[in-house]
């Protein structure tokens, strides 16, 4: 329904106001702002980047700086996870966490992005070409390589690689395999990300003195990175 009060000189202007903040937001960002079509539907007009619904300009406008692009973020992060997905899939995102890894990467950041159905899918942002990106991270559980190029040199903890534990994260239980071993303090800093609609978890840190953060393959996708405290029990 178009705004009942879309041909007011007030709303006109500042849709126009709050659609030039958008775009000089975006091209600071290295993002591409599609055409807002405030001329037609003020402030109830639909905000695109990047071709991805965002929301209307009326709900941009009462946003901070930083949660406008917290909340761009998230919804790029979201629409990179869907399309690893089979096609026609309906899923939304619950949990967007930054991984902590090795610096320098041929990316800026690395994320989980767990959905709806309680995959995990790892998901890169980059700039190519002048343009910053939100795709898929090729991960392979098994390459030491890569897991060391990630996280950096194997660290002996208290559990062993390949062993079979349950873990806690979020309230919930997981089973799954050790398959790598951080040195303390290498763990994600407690960043959080919040979003209205979602319930975002991004960085929460666990400390437990001198132990190990541990990589644990539960099967549903990127592996959970796990504070010893978290691990819960061991199959006997």
């Amino acid at each position: 329904m178009t705004y009942s009060r879309r041909n007011s000189i007030e709303e006109q202007q500042e849709a126009a106001h709050q659609a030039e903040y958008l775009a000089a937001l975006c091209e600071q960002w290295s993002l591409t702002l599609d055409h807002i079509d405030w001329q037609r539907w003020g402030m109830q007009a639909l905000v695109k980047v990047n071709g991805v619904e965002i929301a209307l300009l009326l709900e941009l406008g009462q946003r901070e700086r930083d949660d406008l692009l917290c909340l761009i973020q998230l919804k790029l992060l979201e629409r990179a996870a869907l399309e690893a997905m089979p096609a026609g899939a309906e899923l939304k995102a619950l949990m967007w966490r930054p991984i902590a890894v090795v610096q320098p990467q041929a990316f800026l950041s690395l994320w989980v992005v767990t959905l709806e159905t309680d995959e995990r899918i790892p998901i890169i942002e980059r700039i190519r070409n002048g343009q910053r990106v939100y795709e898929l991270y090729p991960f392979d559980a098994a390459d030491t390589r890569q897991l060391a190029a990630l996280f950096g040199d194997l660290h002996q903890g208290a559990y062993h690689l390949g062993e079979q534990v349950t873990i806690k994260e979020h309230a919930q239980l997981y089973s799954g395999v050790i398959i790598y071993s951080i040195p303390p303090g290498k763990e994600a800093s407690g960043r959080k990300y919040p979003s209205k609609g979602y319930h975002t978890i991004a960085g929460t840190a666990y400390t437990d003195g001198e132990a190990a953060t541990y990589l644990v393959d539960c099967h549903d996708g990127f592996p959970h990175l796990i504070q010893q405290s978290q691990i819960v029990q061991e199959p006997g």
